[in-house]
């Protein structure tokens, strides 16, 4: 229990100390990026990506007008689906096992900040990396959060028309989830300008309005595994 209530402090005074003092006119700019998900199976390899957005903005954590600029994010986006052999599909989702908003810090986490560097910078610096980035299975300890993995959550559905028979998968184990010889490759992000992606809702035609009763704390599948169906798709207001 303490170490996720370090876990979930820690992300919020990650988040603070990239605020500095700032021009209010400073910009933080919105990208995009493709996620994709690697899977060697005895048929060959399998791969599934989706385009996702974050939008940026810079906001004072403070009522001073003094007080230093922090980056906060949102996504547009959904869900990585690879379809594997006997008709099987997994899905990597937005969110990490612990962070809910693993999808807005990828890039954030893969241009390590520096320290003192005002957050104009550190949201503008994101754009410097421009070749396809591997995450690593994990995140590296630093002095506010423990070690903790870099992957997304992956589930599979027993039956897609159902959101109620979820299972969770393990990344370091897909064989036991999908049978011998099934495997995770790697998992990686690429900045792009290619539009994002849409088209879960084909494939799962429960997820709008299962997103709703979700998001109100509702539902039968909100009672079940909640982070789920919220980390399937991303809505930016």
């Amino acid at each position: 229990m303490m170490s996720r209530v370090r876990s979930a402090l820690g992300i919020i005074f990650a988040a603070l100390l990239l605020g500095s003092c700032g021009l209010a006119d400073d910009k933080a700019p919105d990208y995009r990026y493709r996620l994709t998900v690697e899977v060697e199976t005895p048929e060959g390899l399998k791969t599934g990506s989706s385009v996702i957005e974050v939008e940026q903005k810079l906001v004072r954590w403070g009522a001073d007008p003094g007080t230093g600029l922090m980056i906060s994010s949102k996504v547009r986006g959904e869900a990585v689906a690879v379809d594997l052999p006997g008709g099987q599909t997994l899905y990597a989702l937005l969110r990490s096992e612990n962070d809910v908003d693993w999808a807005s810090r990828v890039y954030t986490l893969l241009s390590q900040p520096i320290p003192g560097e005002t957050a104009s910078a550190q949201a503008k610096r994101i754009l410097e990396l421009k070749d396809k980035q591997t995450l690593p299975r994990l995140w590296l300890a630093n002095v506010l959060l423990d070690e903790r993995s870099a992957y997304p959550v992956m589930v599979t559905f027993e039956n897609e028309a159902d959101p109620t028979s979820v299972k969770l998968v393990d990344p370091d184990d897909l064989a036991a989830t999908f049978g011998e010889g099934v495997a995770l490759k790697r998992i990686t992000v690429e900045l792009t300008n290619a539009r994002v992606t849409e088209t879960l809702e084909d494939r799962l035609g429960w997820i709008e309005d299962a997103w709703s009763h979700a998001a109100l704390k509702d539902g039968p599948f909100y009672a079940k595994y909640p982070t789920v169906i919220l980390g399937l798709k991303g809505h930016s207001q």
